[in-house]
């Protein structure tokens, strides 16, 4: 009971913080209407399926104890949250879709979105690692720990989907529409802060 109220604990703490994946969900449900930002919730929520994934196999333990392979998963990270930020300031416009489907941002292109952001980011590798090194021995039934991770994704894909359908709402969005072209430069500036930000943090010591 001890090791499922930890998992659900550090999920949430994790999910709510604010970081990349909570601006491109909430550019894409802005921008994009309600369906955008859930397939970019999903992308997140499979992407960090990955992360348990090879947290599960071994891999990540390998990763978190390299320092040449956590870097270059972080400078990978960098650099896609850099395009992206720059990408989002580049597109930045004033006119605002009419409806959901005039959206103009395909439901697959919203899912790769949150996947890549997610899966690139070298702290949702270490999240997935610190869980399963914290709440689980080599004792704990395989299950089990499928079960924690199921717990993870669904967690933080639930989290993003609330923040979805709140920030969606009518008067949210009629009041993000007065400001959309700066809203948009500012999630594009934040992104590409957020990947200058992993380049250049201190890469000497072990994560």
């Amino acid at each position: 009971m001890l090791e499922l109220f930890t998992v659900i604990s550090l999920t949430i703490v994790v999910a709510i913080i604010p970081g990349p994946d909570f601006a491109v969900v909430l550019r894409n449900a802005l921008v994009g209407g309600r369906l955008a930002g859930v397939m970019t919730a999903f992308g997140i929520g499979l992407a960090l399926a990955v992360h348990i994934t090879y947290a599960l196999a071994g891999i990540g333990l390998l990763v978190s104890q390299s320092i040449l392979l956590f870097n270059i998963l972080k400078l990978i990270g960098a650099a896609y949250l850099v395009f992206l930020g720059i990408t989002m300031y580049r597109t930045a416009s004033r006119e605002m879709p009419a409806d959901v489907k005039s959206a103009g941002m395909p439901p697959m292109k919203a899912l790769r979105w949150g996947f890549l952001t997610n899966v690139t980011n070298p702290k949702a590798t270490m999240f997935a690692m610190s869980v399963f090194l914290q709440v689980t021995s080599p004792e704990t039934p395989l299950w089990t720990q499928i079960g924690y991770g199921v717990i993870m994704a669904t967690g933080v894909f639930a989290w993003f989907v609330l923040v979805t359908f709140f920030f969606t709402l009518n008067p949210i969005r009629q009041a993000f529409a007065r400001l959309k072209l700066w809203m948009e430069r500012t999630f594009g500036v934040l992104l590409t802060l957020f990947g200058i930000g992993i380049a250049i943090s201190t890469n000497s010591s072990r994560p």
